[in-house]
């Protein structure tokens, strides 16, 4: 059966990898990206894979492409309106974008860049695109094997985070802890966060670890099965180790539910929600 999926961050990467597989089955894939170029590129490298088993055209009417920078809450409001303007319902959100650095850490709305991106945009883009996901809906997480205990005030933005490490390490935790959050509430999707795999050769890995990095399709097989496989229904709330390759326990944080609360409420006020 054809599913509706969006991944963010689809331009490259693993991103890139899982997209290629989902449109080679058929799926209806909605890329995101923040660069309208690289954005079209990639749809046209997609309708030409010669992987794919349907014509061109038939390629072409099953990916649809989306833009926005989701270090700015304004624009990923956008998309999200955008989405939901052209389908009634998504099957499955892959929030795969994320940062580890930029040449400016901070964000024009005064955030942590790494926040914004990998906490914060992700959040609010799942819950606006709740009622199109309902129940039986999938949200996977990219979560990370760096994980650090979350300093509050950084994810709202009263402080910086000096060491990119630590910032990005912080800012997965969050991710991994609002995912647990989420799926406790009746009536929510399917949430499962995932490290993918270590050191993969993504974009982020080449440019801030200077290594090619291991093979990005480790990282699409997981995120296919996660996404469609009826395997993971009864697995909510769930952090699958993709380095061990299994469900594995997270950062301890992850598992206190006050604390996952807490990270809630700090998003929620900083999207004033």
């Amino acid at each position: 059966m054809q599913k509706t999926i969006l991944i963010t961050g689809a331009t490259d990467g693993i991103g890139l990898k899982t997209a290629q597989m989902l449109v080679a089955q058929g799926h209806h894939v909605l890329l995101h990206g923040r660069n309208a170029e690289k954005l079209a590129k990639t749809k046209q490298a997609l309708i030409a894979n010669p992987s794919t088993l349907k014509g061109e055209g038939e390629v072409a009417d099953s990916i649809d492409t989306y833009i926005a920078d989701l270090s700015q809450m304004s624009q990923v409001i956008a998309l999200a309106e955008a989405v939901k303007a052209a389908h009634g319902k998504i099957d499955v959100l892959i929030n795969n974008a994320g940062v580890f650095r930029a040449e400016n850490n901070t964000t024009l709305e005064g955030l942590d860049i790494r926040f914004a991106v990998n906490t914060i945009a992700p959040y609010l883009l799942t819950h606006s695109l709740l009622p199109l996901l309902g129940e039986k809906g999938r949200v996977i997480n990219l979560s990370s094997a760096a994980q650090a205990t979350v300093n509050i005030n950084a994810l709202i933005g009263n402080v910086v985070v000096e060491d990119d490490f630590s910032a990005y390490a912080q800012s997965k935790l969050a991710l991994t802890m609002w995912s647990k959050a989420l799926a406790q509430k009746a009536g929510s999707p399917i949430v499962i966060a995932v490290n993918p795999g270590s050191m993969l050769g993504s974009k982020m890995v080449k440019d801030n670890f200077g290594v090619e990095g291991g093979d990005v399709a480790k990282g699409a097989h997981i995120l296919m099965r996660l996404a469609l496989d009826d395997e993971f229904e009864s697995k909510s709330g769930g952090y699958f180790d993709n380095d061990l390759g299994h469900f594995s326990t997270p950062h301890l944080d992850a598992l206190e539910v006050n604390k996952c609360e807490e990270i809630v409420n700090g998003i929620k006020k900083v999207l004033r929600l």
